[in-house]
């Protein structure tokens, strides 16, 4: 449990210290459970401190994320989407995390030994293009799901209303041409 104080400190109950928001990443990369918590009214603040911490990483040297990608991101809000993006987003960054964890089990099997982050950049560096291809695979194939997942839910909310004096299609083809 960590408390914020209105002076914007941070307090580490189990630890009895003030620390900072890097003591909050290496908890994160740590994989420790913890919760942040708005000392005088008990509000769960963890997502707001995540976000601080992604904000300080995107402003170091080598951002995550695109201006393109965070407006993309952005325009979810409020959309009907914004649900399915998040559950999305969640999903994929586990299926990579699953994907390098594999990674390190296979190293850990053919060479005796757990990589650290230097060998993963240089093995990344190499790798790059047949891992950009992969990505790209997976990314194409998971549009193509998402496509079918909402054609398929269009048909089916189609067939729901049929019964109702809607018209029978919610994107007529107009004839363009003029008599």
């Amino acid at each position: 449990m960590i408390k914020k104080y209105p002076n914007r400190r941070l307090y580490d109950t189990q630890s009895s210290a003030y620390i900072t928001l890097a003591d909050v990443k290496r908890l994160v990369l740590d994989d420790e459970a913890f919760q942040v918590v708005d000392a005088k009214t008990s509000e769960d603040l963890t997502r707001s401190i995540l976000l601080q911490i992604i904000l300080e990483e995107e402003s170091g040297g080598m951002p995550m994320f695109s201006a393109t990608a965070l407006s993309q991101i952005i325009r979810f809000y409020g959309h009907a989407m914004q649900g399915v993006m998040g559950s999305f987003l969640e999903k994929n960054i586990q299926v990579l995390m699953d994907i390098q964890d594999r990674m390190a089990d296979q190293s850990q099997g053919l060479y005796n030994k757990q990589f650290g982050p230097e060998v993963w950049a240089q093995l990344m560096n190499v790798q790059t293009p047949a891992l950009q291809n992969m990505m790209n695979s997976y990314i194409e194939q998971s549009k193509d799901l998402f496509v079918q997942m909402q054609d398929q839910m269009q048909d089916q909310t189609r067939n729901m209303f049929t019964a109702f004096p809607f018209a029978p299609d919610a994107n007529p083809k107009k004839d363009t041409k003029k008599k």
